[in-house]
């Protein structure tokens, strides 16, 4: 191992390469994980405490390497630098990778009789602003990566300008507008006068499997990175039809393969239980929200390798909202919110013991952005130790999103995509709340 860019290991000369050798075999044993060779670096962290692979047990203090904005090397200590690569110093935090949403909405941070106001009387421009804004707050809450479900299209902009670099963002995973049956949860006219059906529009639509074919072939060529569908009502949704089944089976299915033609995963907004069976038999590859998940829903998780993101955060801005207005959705919409609340973390209580694959996810748009961590207090409250739902923020979850080789642990060769908290979220998850640094792709957006 070459350890030219350390101090103490420059071989110089042959006769000093046998003391570099001892030095390599050191650091080997003592557990180092980094490349063959320590690189030229852009810069170094020093971490008090790193949990690089979550899920597995935490290092003391470590020396990350970055270059190019990857991860060149995590070693034992705190190693000096040579040169002038300089070091940001995080010896009193616990180091952790950027964390991920599998589940937000980021062009709006309103709902109910708001968020639909909002529809008529702000341009698109200004919604554009808006995904902006929310997403802005989401990276300084740590979520590093997030995957989109669903909007008109100012996200998918918002995509491309963080991957140019022009804004401040997450990465972003991003679904185009969701796919529904007509007057399934999705329907944008559902609450609408008849009259503005017109004007609205339905390109997200569809009745039957070859509609729902087109359906998906429409968001991807609008740029859709994911696909979104809905198989059961909503409780947002603005009309008094349950949260049951919504989408026939043939019509999940050829959704769910023409997805596949074009290398696309699947998300599945369900609540009832018959629903997220018809999503699941259909091979999706995440269930959103499964609030009625039963025995046989588990079964077919097991067997399908799909995950179950509980969305549990809902219940926060369901409660904040009518708090501050009791009249914030209308007669039928707060029927079914008054419903999830009594019901909310039952399903990931009996999903979790199960074996049932768990992936983070708050619903944000629904819950307030910047707060998405709201959701590992619930996590754990309804029955996940604070290392599972740590995982389920960052390994899970970039298993989910097919980002597995780039994001969720802090190894060589990844993204630096890196946090860090005061405190120990292993034994208590609620620092998760207080993100004091955050670094994307090597870029320090908060702290030293």
């Amino acid at each position: 191992m070459n350890f030219e860019n350390f101090r103490g290991g420059r071989a110089a000369n042959h006769a000093a390469r046998p003391l570099a050798v001892i030095t390599a075999l050191w650091l080997a044993i003592a557990g180092t994980h980094a490349q063959t060779a320590a690189p030229a670096t852009d810069r170094y962290i020093h971490a008090g405490r790193l949990l690089d692979r979550p899920g597995q047990a935490p290092r003391g203090a470590s020396t990350i390497a970055i270059k190019d904005g990857k991860i060149a090397g995590v070693y034992e200590g705190h190693v000096t630098p040579l040169g002038e690569a300089p070091v940001i110093d995080l010896r009193d935090r616990t180091v952790l990778p950027g964390l991920i949403d599998s589940h937000v909405h980021l062009s709006s941070d309103r709902a109910g009789q708001e968020g639909l106001l909002a529809e008529f009387t702000e341009s698109k421009q200004l919604g554009a602003y808006e995904a902006l804004w929310n997403g802005r707050k989401t990276l300084m809450a740590g979520f590093t990566t997030v995957r989109n479900l669903g909007d008109a299209g100012a996200t998918l902009a918002l995509r491309e300008a963080i991957a140019r670099g022009w804004v401040e963002g997450p990465r972003i995973v991003d679904a185009g507008m969701g796919i529904s049956t007509t007057s399934g949860h999705g329907d944008q006219r559902l609450g609408i006068v008849e009259d503005l059906h017109e004007a609205l529009g339905t390109p997200n639509l569809c009745d039957g499997a070859d509609e729902c074919r087109k359906a998906v072939r429409l968001q991807i060529g609008r740029g859709a990175d994911v696909i979104k569908i809905a198989t059961t009502g909503g409780v947002n949704s603005r009309i008094g039809a349950g949260l049951g089944k919504q989408m026939f089976d043939e019509e999940a299915k050829a959704i769910v393969e023409t997805a596949r033609l074009y290398g696309r995963k699947v998300a599945a907004h369900a609540h009832g239980a018959d629903g997220i069976a018809v999503a699941l038999r259909a091979g999706v590859d995440s269930i959103e929200h499964g609030t009625l998940i039963d025995d046989e829903s588990i079964a077919l998780f097991k067997k399908t390798g799909a995950y179950y993101v509980p969305t549990l955060s809902t219940v926060n801005g369901y409660l904040e909202r009518i708090a501050k207005d009791p009249n914030a959705y209308p007669p039928a919409v707060r029927a079914k919110i008054d419903w999830r609340i009594s019901i909310t973390g039952k399903a990931l209580e009996k999903a979790m013991p199960a074996g049932v694959k768990i992936a983070f996810g708050t619903d944000a748009g629904v819950s307030k952005h910047g707060r998405n961590a709201d959701e590992f207090e619930l996590m754990v409250k309804h029955g996940m130790t604070p290392m599972q739902a740590i995982a389920a923020a960052t390994v899970n979850a970039a298993d989910l999103l097919g980002l597995a080789k780039e994001v969720g642990s802090i190894e060589p060769g990844k993204s630096a995509d890196i946090i860090a908290v005061s405190g120990d979220p292993l034994s208590d998850v609620k620092v998760l709340k207080s993100v004091g640094f955050v670094m994307r792709a090597g870029v320090v957006h908060k702290g030293p």
